[in-house]
């Protein structure tokens, strides 16, 4: 299992992993920043941080299959 794992990160690392990485890039940026405009949002809202931080993580991991669904690997 863990021999998978190094195989993956490595061909990862070399490029050779996705087919599109910008795509990959995009999305995964658009999601960190849907998570910090959550996070900001409550921030504003005087919400405490124990609160808003899992939340807005929540949130973010659910959406985050939405957006990299599109990912075609080598």
């Amino acid at each position: 299992m863990l021999e998978i794992g190094w195989f993956t990160a490595r061909l990862f690392f070399k490029g050779k992993l996705l087919r599109d990485p910008m795509y990959f890039v995009q999305q995964t940026s658009f999601g960190i920043g849907i998570s910090a405009l959550i996070l900001f949002l409550f921030a504003q809202a005087n919400v405490s941080l124990w609160m808003s931080v899992p939340i807005s993580s929540f949130i973010g991991g659910l959406i985050m299959p939405l957006l990299l669904r599109d990912l075609k690997l080598k």
